[in-house]
């Protein structure tokens, strides 16, 4: 990407962007299983380095156990890193969620919250987990979640020259407009995992191809 792109050039490729890729993916949305917002709290404490799929897996069993905050703060951490083993750093994330379900049951009547800044007082909750709770439990949008997926299409799209999550959302979030804040997560997130790899981009069959200023490299 040149150098003079402007911000105003920026937000206009931005919804060539999302244009395209609902074109391509118009069913896209978190691929997480859940049915309540504590349920899709956990997954997506559960989904950091680890994908989708194993933890839909390790869920269904879980969900069928533990079904409100004081199921989680009331849970023996043994045996609650057992359920989770399988997805990876798992002593963390059980430690994180028991200790999120006992916040929850003592500062938030056991719900959970629904603003930003009460969901980030969560141990294992920063802003990516927090804007798709916010987003899929409640309909919420105050941000743009910045997974894996999202942080390497971002800078390969030249949308952010930044490493850290949270600038990559304050640089997507001035130039996408607010109505397509989920959604470009949506759409970015299926289109990294069908196309747009980590390793082997498959950048010939791409429908940014034209607009994608890592595609003229390769």
């Amino acid at each position: 990407m040149m150098e003079t792109e402007t911000e105003l050039d920026k937000r206009t490729r931005v919804l060539k962007i999302i244009e395209l890729l609902e074109k391509e993916y118009p069913k896209a949305k978190t691929a997480l299983h859940y049915a309540s917002p504590i349920e899709i709290l956990v997954a997506t404490i559960l989904s950091a380095q680890c994908t989708d799929k194993r933890v839909n897996i390790v869920t269904k069993s879980l969900f069928k156990k533990y079904k409100t905050a004081e199921d989680y703060a009331n849970a023996d951490l043994g045996e609650l890193e057992e359920a989770v083993r399988s997805t990876g750093f798992y002593r963390n994330k059980a430690k994180n969620i028991k200790r999120s379900g006992r916040m929850l049951v003592e500062k938030f009547d056991s719900q959970v919250p629904r603003t930003m800044n009460e969901l980030l007082e969560l141990p294992g909750v920063a802003r990516k987990t927090a804007n798709i709770v916010l987003s899929n439990a409640y309909g919420i949008i105050e941000g743009i979640a910045v997974d894996t997926h999202v942080r390497r299409l971002s800078k390969r799209l030249g949308l952010t020259e930044n490493k850290n999550p949270d600038k990559i959302e304050a640089d997507l979030m001035l130039i996408v407009p607010k109505s397509h804040w989920k959604r470009i997560t949506d759409l970015l997130i299926f289109h990294g995992r069908n196309v747009c790899m980590a390793r082997k981009p498959k950048c010939g069959a791409c429908v940014l191809n034209k607009i994608c200023p890592f595609a003229f490299k390769v």
